[in-house]
């Protein structure tokens, strides 16, 4: 997906110690549907944790980026978060 850093939290480690980085991407492109143009925009909630999110706490806010990961639903909660894997910057 790509997306821009639209906020990141402060940088915590899970119970095993692992870095992780919870953020909010925003995506924006343009689709064909239906024989027509559509702008699609939206936010995500997203975490990184290792690796990644030690190369994504030093991003600055509004960096873009082609972002792959997949889209889980945290035990206690009701919206997916989409898990980052890996991050490449524009």
């Amino acid at each position: 997906m790509t997306a821009c850093i639209a906020q990141a939290q402060a940088l915590r480690y899970t119970p095993a110690g692992l870095p992780a980085l919870n953020l909010l991407l925003e995506h924006q492109s343009v689709v064909e549907q239906a024989g027509g143009q559509r702008q699609v925009s939206a936010s995500i909630k997203a975490v990184a944790i290792g690796e990644v999110a030690e190369i994504l706490v030093r991003a600055a806010i509004g960096s873009s980026g082609v972002f792959s990961g997949f889209l889980a639903t945290p035990q206690n909660g009701k919206t997916p978060v989409f898990q980052i894997q890996s991050f490449k910057p524009d």
